[in-house]
């Protein structure tokens, strides 16, 4: 499982920290930010201390006009042995009580000088890519167009050849051999390389070359939302391939059903190409033009005419 402290936000957000600097070690356990408002009237019966606090301009207001001795007890109940951190927006001024609780009870106290629904689009982002579910498939994912185009298949099917090819021909390669995925969103899965194979592609007789190396920074990504599935498959002549495109299958990665094409491989066949051109296709689907769809209705209004016709001569 994925450990987030209260150091990596301070280090990605550059926030300043006013308070509490022993607990920037502290690990953050959800990706849900709360903004302890009914709190600052005293009713803690619910308080979320477990979150991260976030205290806007309208928080502190109210809390500035609390009795002295109110104020000390917010701020106290506020700062909790396991509350990882509270963030200030706007740049605000803040409290002596609540910097003096937070230094007591070690709970970080940072400020930022953005609004306060910027700061919480950006955390809850940056929380929610930390706590997303994680898979890692045997593949190369692929920028196709604009399309994440993930290529599955057996080892030495020629996933990476294809890949190779595909960069040559202007695409961005994001990841070969192995792909981290995480779904970031309900439908939506993102897919980046390790670390350790970052803009690495691996063609055998060759061995390992650098992707960005070769052919520029523009020929790589970082990450990437996988929009589509091509698994490569060697020539079974036995078995009958989809050749209209009426039937769509899908591949189900952690809970996002995923639309998945087979493309058989054998001599002679530009899978670069093809996968160009599905690509094309998959976004024409999308924007609602669908050329088997097209084909089938032709199809039924030519049968139906030739039947009408018949009909007529009897």
């Amino acid at each position: 499982m994925v450990k987030v402290r209260t150091q990596d936000l301070l280090d990605e957000y550059k926030l300043e920290i006013v308070a509490g600097h022993d607990g920037v070690h502290r690990e953050i356990f959800m990706s849900e930010i709360s903004r302890p408002g009914i709190e600052m009237t005293g009713y803690f019966k619910y308080y979320p201390k477990d979150r991260l606090q976030l205290l806007g301009k309208t928080e502190l207001s109210y809390y500035s006009d609390l009795k002295p001795e109110e104020r000390r007890d917010r701020a106290t109940r506020l700062c909790t042995d396991i509350t990882p951190g509270i963030v200030i927006t706007r740049g605000l001024d803040i409290p002596e009580e609540l910097i003096e609780a937070a230094t007591n009870s070690g709970v970080p106290l940072m400020r930022s000088p953005y609004k306060t629904t910027r700061v919480i689009s950006r955390l809850t982002n940056f929380l929610e890519a930390k706590f997303a579910p994680f898979t890692a498939l045997h593949g190369v994912l692929v920028d196709v167009y604009g399309i994440g185009v993930l290529i599955t298949g057996q080892s030495g099917v020629g996933k990476s050849e294809t890949a190779l090819e595909l960069v040559k021909r202007g695409h961005r390669l994001v990841a070969d051999d192995s792909v981290e995925i995480r779904q970031e969103d309900y439908d939506t899965l993102v897919g980046n390389a390790p670390p350790l194979i970052k803009h690495l592609l691996e063609i055998r007789g060759l061995g390992i070359i650098n992707v960005m190396t070769l052919f520029g920074a523009g020929s790589v990504r970082s990450y990437k939302k996988i929009s589509f599935i091509i698994q490569l498959e060697l020539w079974d002549q036995k078995k009958q391939y989809d050749r209209l495109g009426l039937e769509e299958e899908t591949l189900k990665i952690i809970d996002v059903d995923v639309p998945k094409a087979v493309i058989p491989v054998r001599p002679g066949r530009n899978l670069a190409v093809i996968i160009e051109v599905a690509a094309v296709n998959f976004r024409l689907k999308r924007m609602g033009v669908n050329a088997a769809e097209e084909f089938s209705e032709r199809l039924t209004n030519m049968i139906q005419q030739e039947k009408s016709d018949v009909d007529l001569d009897i």
